[in-house]
């Protein structure tokens, strides 16, 4: 299969299977040697709508929007701790394992798999242990908030499976091979939902409390389930050089290939997080300097990270999907020197990305009151869609060009960019929503997708031209 059958095919695939999980998916599930019957596909589309709509429905009317808001709280650490613990080294393997692979290297890209499984899997431990002995202080003084203490310590447990989750699914990315990561992210995704649902259905049928903290423990569950599959899947269909024991000069080795790949992109989601973590920690917070009370504040960021956001990004299957694919493919191409080729992928994909930014924008104009009203019964959630309708086609192309970038091995470059969009959101905050309210925020929001998207077309076609 050529190069670009291979592309389209696995972004394909992997957008099916996103709107089940909005990660991945699998090579092989829809081939036509091991092709299921159509109900398979419309099966996987209601799945991704219950999970993206009626389960954010389901969070909003059994827990209220404050508690939605509570729940939204604790994600910048969940975020933050998953870039410190594998979303780098999940990157360098996809990177490093395509590059062996295409050197014809399988056994290697194998023995990268083993050491990034070991070093993320002993890093996560460690980050679950700090995490719970801080929680306290956590959600005093970063969250402000002492009830996510609870949440947090519940949040911890998902580190060290997530850790396998990742690698895993970074070697298979790098392989072109999208079953396990597509099946995983639908396992995940299943019994968080599955959990939460039977959970919350067996307190209210014996009337007892309900807690936003269960689905903190879906979370978890989610992973576990997750990790384990991959884990099987993994044992079951490698070799038996998979399951040797690497030596500790090979593991030497291969750590400290991954850790230079691993290290800067580590560092810069790291530092990135952090900045997404101070603006979604300051966004209550400069609210209620706008006015509002703390319940309130809290109930409108629960509103429009809980609600709205999901909404706009709901389209994201495609481009998360194109932008998983298009690392080791990019990595590939540049390694060929192909220019005309890495030309036609970044022009058509672009163009792809913001017709469909466009078609989205245009239909959240007409039915985001609607989708807010009918669906979520929040008006409010009504005018955070119409008003974020506006970056959709920045939103969905960045993601896309973002991964082009990193492909290329520019990871400084997309790191820059970055951090000066999240500035630009974080003086949205400071400075616009003690003014306007949520508004000056959704209005720093959509000039930073509009600063990010020019700076990488022109970073691209500077590339392009400088290409040999």
């Amino acid at each position: 299969m050529s190069g670009k059958r291979a592309l389209i095919r696995g972004t394909a695939i992997l957008t099916i299977t996103s709107f089940v999980s909005l990660f991945d998916s699998a090579e092989n599930l829809f081939t036509v040697k091991h092709r299921k019957t159509a109900y398979n596909k419309v099966g996987i589309f209601i799945f991704h709508i219950m999970n993206k709509f009626f389960y954010r429905i389901f969070l909003g009317h059994t827990f209220g929007e404050e508690n939605v808001g509570l729940y939204q709280l604790v994600f910048p650490v969940y975020a933050l701790g998953i870039s410190f613990s594998c979303a780098g080294t999940e990157l360098a393997l996809s990177r490093c394992v395509a590059q062996e692979n295409a050197a014809g290297h399988p056994e290697k890209a194998k023995e990268l798999l083993k050491t990034g499984l070991i070093f993320t899997f002993v890093l996560s431990c460690i980050l679950t242990i700090f995490l719970q002995h801080n929680a306290h202080m956590t959600a005093i003084s970063f969250l402000h908030d002492s009830r996510c203490e609870e949440l947090l310590i519940l949040l911890s447990y998902t580190f060290p499976f997530a850790s396998i989750h990742s690698c895993i699914c970074g070697y298979s990315l790098g392989l072109k091979q999208t079953k396990i990561p597509a099946v995983s992210q639908l396992f995940e995704q299943t019994f968080r939902i599955l959990f939460v649902f039977l959970f919350c259905y067996y307190r209210t049928s014996h009337q007892l409390d309900l807690s936003i903290s269960f689905a903190v423990v879906g979370l978890a569950m989610g992973e576990i389930f997750a990790s384990c599959y991959c884990l099987y899947s993994i044992h079951h269909t490698a070799s038996k050089q998979v399951q040797n024991l690497l030596s500790a000069s090979t593991f030497c080795i291969h750590l400290s290939r991954l850790f230079r790949h691993a290290f800067p992109l580590t560092a810069s989601r790291v530092l990135l997080n952090i900045l997404q973590s101070i603006e979604a920690v300051s966004i209550p917070v400069f609210l209620q300097y706008s006015g509002m009370s703390s319940s309130l504040s809290l109930q409108v960021y629960g509103v429009l990270t809980g609600m709205a956001l999901p909404c706009i990004l709901f389209p994201s299957a495609i481009t998360n999907a194109v932008s998983s694919m298009l690392l080791p493919t990019v990595a590939e191409i540049q390694e060929m020197k192909e220019k005309r080729r890495l030309q036609a992928i970044i022009s058509k994909i672009a163009c792809s990305c913001i017709f469909l930014g466009c078609f989205c924008c245009i239909f959240l104009l007409i039915s985001g009151k609607w989708i807010g009203i009918f669906l979520f019964k929040s008006p409010l959630a009504g005018s955070f869609i119409l008003t974020l309708s506006w970056i959709c086609p920045f939103l969905y192309t960045n993601t896309v060009l973002l991964g082009m970038i990193n492909g290329l091995g520019k990871t400084t470059f997309s790191f820059i960019i970055n951090f000066l969009s999240l500035c630009i959101r974080i003086a949205g905050v400071c400075l616009f929503i003690p003014i306007w309210g949520i508004n000056g925020y959704l209005t720093g929001l959509l000039i930073s997708q509009i600063f990010l998207f020019l700076c990488c077309i022109l970073r691209l076609v500077i590339y392009i031209k400088n290409f040999s």
